[in-house]
């Protein structure tokens, strides 16, 4: 199929539902012929009167470069679809909502690496579906047991 004109903006965090949202974004991109672009964000984590430690010995961007590519190995392998990648500082929240301008979609997972056992939806999930300024498709981890 050629080309589209429309991107479809996938979260990743590296967890399970952001590789199933990875594998629903390629599979609809190949069905419409958009684009694919996927989004993992970093922020070096704050402590007020705390000492965190080791925190300056991580380098929190390159960090995510290793988990996106992992998520996309994992989703796609050798499939030869085409994914943009962008890694982002920022709260994942902000910069899906602030993707979604322009874009024909936007795909997160049902929960990330956070949260609390059982929520039905994450924070970032619920932040997208109710800010977003396109569609927003919500994917379920598959469960494989």
């Amino acid at each position: 199929m050629a080309q589209g004109s429309g991107r479809i903006v996938v979260g990743v965090d590296g967890s399970g539902a952001s590789v199933d949202a990875i594998k629903w974004a390629v599979a609809q991109a190949a069905l419409t012929g958009a684009s694919v672009e996927a989004i993992i964000c970093w922020s070096v984590p704050v402590s007020f009167g705390v000492a965190m430690g080791a925190v300056e010995t991580v380098d929190w961007e390159s960090n995510s470069h290793e988990i996106l590519d992992a998520a996309l190995s994992e989703a796609i392998g050798d499939s030869g679809a085409v994914v943009t990648k962008k890694n982002v500082q920022g709260h994942p929240a902000d910069v899906l909502v602030e993707a979604s301008k322009g874009a024909e979609l936007v795909v997160v997972g049902s929960r990330g690496h956070g949260g609390f056992v059982g929520a039905v939806l994450g924070s970032v999930s619920s932040h997208v579906v109710a800010h977003a300024r396109c569609p927003v498709v919500v994917t379920r981890e598959r469960d494989e047991s």
